[in-house]
């Protein structure tokens, strides 16, 4: 839900959001031809804004959510939590907003029912690749957390976030104040079309919960072809050499076929070598196994790169 409602940002406000404007390009037009019409969702995303409902993204309860879980339960958001949350919402004027905060039950429905259309349109259809950057990233994240703590963690997240003396700040640029956790956690969500902005949500009785940006999404909708580094190709193989340069941001066997042109089959025993001498490790996510480079890999590939020898004495 929370890629469902930035991606309708990005639709509305294209120019702030550049890197996507291929999926927007490509959404209006399928939009166009399907007839649907978006507006009941886009009136609840304004733009410029500083809040969006809450209710339209609840928070995930597992690691890997699938997106009817979702559906159902925006669907079952009580009524007086819909009202709260819709209060909240300040210059901005529609007549569905307020069909919805008369009969929330009815107005979800049918905006569970436009959800799943705009869906099943703009967004099935690249899930697999999102999901994929999203999983990759919290395994990158895992991993800056148990290596740094809380500050290692924030330090790449985003530009505007900043981890400091235990206080977590974030600029956003139309808002400000002040938020205690006192015990409750920060749930970080990693999605694609948030980029480049960060969503945090703060007001009860949700979750908190920071949305940001995830890692690899400058290379989400292009299709250029990576670089095979030669002297890593020269001692371990082209095709080993390709996978670990495609590993930049953590994937599944199926994705690392489709991005090289490569069999499956031919995938799955190249990265079993790769896993055998320490060069990329596997992490299950839900159903999907996911590889990333190692530590080691990582040096592999930056080393610089020397011709012949230096006589020296």
């Amino acid at each position: 839900m929370q890629e469902i409602v930035a991606s309708v940002l990005v639709l509305k406000d294209t120019a702030g959001h550049l890197l996507h404007e291929p999926w927007a390009e490509q959404t209006r037009r399928l939009l166009r031809e399907s007839g649907l019409d978006l507006r009941p969702l886009a009136d609840l995303i304004p733009v410029p804004s500083w809040y969006i409902p809450d209710f339209l993204t609840p928070p995930p309860t597992t690691p890997a959510p699938d997106f009817q879980s979702q559906l159902a339960a925006l669907r079952a958001t009580p009524p007086a939590q819909v009202r709260a949350d819709l209060e909240h919402l300040v210059d901005v004027e529609s007549p569905w907003i307020s069909e919805l905060h008369d009969d929330p039950t009815d107005g979800l429905d049918r905006l569970a029912y436009l959800i799943e259309r705009y869906w099943n349109l703009a967004i099935a259809p690249h899930w697999p690749r999102l999901r994929a950057l999203q999983q990759g990233d919290v395994l990158y994240r895992g991993r800056r957390l148990a290596d740094g703590g809380a500050a290692m963690l924030f330090e790449d997240l985003a530009p505007i976030v900043r981890w400091r003396d235990d206080r977590l700040y974030i600029a956003h640029p139309r808002y400000a104040g002040t938020h205690s956790l006192d015990g409750q956690g920060l749930l970080l969500v990693p999605s694609v079309f948030v980029w480049p902005s960060v969503f945090s949500s703060t007001i009860e009785p949700w979750q908190p919960t920071l949305t940001y940006p995830a890692r690899g999404v400058g290379s989400l909708w292009t299709q250029g072809e990576r670089s095979t580094p030669e002297a890593v190709a020269a001692v371990i193989g082209r095709s080993r050499a390709l996978l670990l340069a495609e590993l930049e941001i953590p994937a599944s066997t199926t994705e690392l076929a489709v991005r090289t042109g490569l069999a499956p089959g031919s995938v799955s025993e190249h990265l079993t070598t790769l896993r055998a001498a320490g060069l990329v490790t596997a992490h299950r996510a839900g159903r999907f196994v996911l590889y990333t480079r190692t530590s080691v890999a990582e040096s592999l590939l930056t080393a610089p790169v020397t011709h012949g020898l230096q006589r020296t004495g």
